[in-house]
């Protein structure tokens, strides 16, 4: 089955310097939770893997994230969309663990658990970290300019790992999957005048 697997902050919602600590501090970027619906109604699998480091710092309790990604489920279904599953690394980046990206194990597990068709896979994120997990799974990964995006072209870590594509921002990223894939609800989706195959150049 085709999947996309979606970072969180600064991709679906906008960052916060001091974390999203409730659901009252979740703020949808624009045009985020069209794509997701875009995304399930064109017939992919959506899935949510995520950095969170402040559970192993102890500035949340892990209830608390749960009830914020179940609250953001809900919101999702009840918009025409649905997310299959959502996964979260609770680790610091001292921990060395398999599941924090860059490292892939989110994605890995959740591949084999759902039985995911890796050559019809996407990441989209707004880090080099999540254009490299997605790369070491072998899905084609897209980098977003909102959140983080912008301030990414100056590391060299995205010269090493650089994305199939730059995207305005979700909704951008979700719009050129679809064109990718050619489904049949392809030809039910308005063409967005701000979509333009581009072959990816960085900025040296």
């Amino acid at each position: 089955m085709r999947a996309v697997f979606v970072d969180r902050d600064g991709v679906i919602n906008e960052n916060r310097t001091d974390h999203v600590k409730s659901w009252n501090e979740f703020h949808f970027i624009p045009g985020a939770l069209e794509a997701l619906c875009l995304l399930h109604q064109a017939g992919f699998q959506v899935f949510v893997v995520t950095n969170q480091a402040m559970i192993g710092r102890g500035i949340v309790a892990e209830q608390v994230l749960h009830d914020i990604h179940a609250q953001l489920c809900r919101t999702v279904t009840d918009q025409g969309g649905h997310i299959h599953d959502i996964r979260y690394c609770p680790h610091t980046p001292e921990s060395n663990c398999s599941c924090r990206k860059p490292q892939p194990g989110m994605l890995s597990h959740l591949a084999a658990q759902w039985n995911v068709d890796m050559e019809h896979a996407y990441m989209i994120g707004d880090a080099w970290t999540d254009i490299a997990a997605g790369h070491a799974v072998s899905c084609r990964s897209i980098l977003v300019t909102t959140g983080r995006g912008p301030e990414q072209f100056a590391l060299p870590e995205l010269q090493q790992h650089c994305p199939d594509y730059i995207a305005q921002d979700l909704l951008h990223a979700a719009d050129w999957i679809v064109d990718q894939e050619y489904t049949p609800y392809l030809q039910t989706i308005p063409r967005k005048e701000r979509i333009v195959n581009q072959k990816v150049t960085l900025p040296t």
